[in-house]
């Protein structure tokens, strides 16, 4: 099967009703060998393709990953940047914003861990917890010293969306998907990680309350998701039910996106290749 991106993509302007949209595909992989030899071809255009980024110096890429927990956000990220130079590429995760993140605006965290021109940032949830888990949980808001209001949410978009434009403007491309998983599969993962001792860390008490609010979370991302996908930074709905799969729709946006930006090793100067064959003689003897 091929992987057909505009697939996932959410469209710009229109309403979103997750329940239409898949938690499992026919799979693209026909066997686990083939899955493999997939991911490694994926995993390495993605890694010449961040060489040229780095090389090049001329833009920056954000990679963000939100989802229902367990839906695989780690292992994606894991996987599909394992060809990636760890100097050209950072990792964030973002939990519960801290006393003083509380004192700042709600893009001031995560503004603060944007990628520099030349590398790959990945954000493991982002600044659109804010308009997810603070919408599920108005508690979050009131530890900020805000009311909740329905222009809040309209505003947090609008401040998104700001954000995001000015980003592109200035060379940083996003990419950003949503790991859509089912009630039942995650159900199924979380018996995984009680079952699995080396798992049992993952889980917890909290992880089990969080489910009785799913139907809150998926019109919050619903609404999330409708207001923020754009020509410029689209959200992508990435079916997660398996897990592989998942792997490799993810790992082929990303390596399809950085060739479309269509990026050149600098251009070697007559002089500087003089330079170089200066060098080079003085090397050979």
């Amino acid at each position: 099967m091929r992987i057909r991106i505009k697939d996932f993509i959410v469209p710009e302007d229109k309403k979103v009703d997750l329940g239409r949209w898949p938690t499992r595909v026919p799979p693209v992989y026909k066997s686990d060998k083939n899955y493999q030899e997939m991911l490694s071809e994926h995993v390495q255009t993605l890694s010449d393709q961040q060489e040229r980024l780095y090389a090049s110096n001329s833009h920056a890429i954000l990679i963000i990953f939100q989802a229902m927990d367990a839906a695989g956000k780690d292992g994606a990220i894991a996987h599909v940047m394992s060809g990636v130079n760890p100097q050209g590429c950072q990792v964030f995760s973002f939990a519960h914003p801290s006393a003083t993140e509380l004192k700042h605006d709600f893009l001031w965290r995560t503004t603060r861990d944007l990628p520099e021109r030349g590398r790959i940032g990945i954000f493991n949830r982002s600044y659109y917890e804010e308009v997810l888990i603070a919408r599920v949980h108005p508690n979050i808001l009131r530890g900020e010293g805000i009311s909740e209001a329905e222009h809040l949410w309209r505003e947090r978009y609008d401040s998104i969306l700001s954000l995001e434009r000015h980003l592109h403007r200035n060379g940083t491309r996003i990419i950003k998907f949503f790991l859509h998983l089912s009630k039942e599969e995650q159900r199924k993962r979380f018996l995984e990680r009680i079952d699995t001792p080396q798992k049992n860390w993952k889980f917890s008490l909290a992880d089990v309350e969080e489910r009785k609010y799913w139907k809150d979370y998926m019109r919050a991302y619903e609404h999330c998701l409708a207001a923020t996908s754009t020509a410029i930074a689209p959200w992508y709905v990435v079916p997660a039910d398996d897990k592989k799969n998942a792997r490799l729709i993810v790992s082929f946006i990303v390596a399809q996106s950085l060739q479309a930006f269509k990026l050149r090793y600098p251009r070697t100067s007559a002089a500087r290749r003089r330079e170089l064959l200066a060098l080079r003689k003085a090397l050979a003897k």
